[in-house]
C-alpha cells in the first residue's frame, strides 16, 4: 500500500500538482533506505534537489533604481519640452493659415467690388458723352 500511495505521489510530482506536504513525503521517502527497487532510480534527482534548496548564493545583485529613474525623468522632460514647442508652432502654423484665408476672401471681395466699380463707372462715363450730347442739342436751340 505504501509503494502505490508513493507512486501515485510521484506520478502527481511530475505533473506538477502535489502539495507541499505530499513533495515533503517524497523527500523523506526517497532520503530514508528503504526505497523500493523499481524507484531506486529516483533516488539521485531528490537527492540533488534536497542539496540544491540548501544552496544559497553569496553574491550581492546590484539594484540600478535610481539611474533608470534618473534617466526616465531626462526623458519625460524631453518629451514634455517637445510637445511644448509641438504645440506652440502648431498654434501659429494654424493661425497663420488663417490669416492667409481671411487675406484671400479679402482679395475676392475687393476683386468683387472692384469689377462692379468699373461697372459702373462705364456707365458713367456714358452719361458724360449723354450729358455733353445734351448741352450741344441745348446750345443749338
Amino acid at each position: 500500500m505504501e509503494l502505490d500511495k508513493i507512486k501515485i505521489i510521484l506520478e502527481k510530482y511530475f505533473e506538477a500538482s502535489a502539495t507541499e506536504a505530499e513533495e515533503q513525503e517524497l523527500r523523506n521517502y526517497f532520503g530514508s533506505d528503504g526505497v523500493a527497487p523499481e524507484l531506486e532510480m529516483y533516488i539521485p534527482m531528490f537527492e540533488y534537489f534536497n542539496q540544491a534548496s540548501e544552496e544559497r548564493s553569496a553574491r550581492e545583485v546590484p539594484l540600478k533604481t535610481k539611474r533608470n529613474s534618473y534617466s526616465y525623468r531626462w526623458i519625460s522632460i524631453a518629451a514634455v519640452l517637445m510637445l511644448m514647442f509641438g504645440l506652440y508652432y502648431g498654434n501659429q502654423i494654424r493661425e497663420q493659415r488663417e490669416a492667409e484665408f481671411a487675406y484671400q476672401e479679402t482679395r475676392k471681395a475687393f476683386g468683387l467690388i472692384a469689377q462692379n466699380l468699373d461697372r459702373g463707372t462705364e456707365k458713367v462715363a456714358f452719361l458724360g458723352e449723354f450729358e455733353q450730347t445734351k448741352q450741344k442739342i441745348l446750345n443749338k436751340n
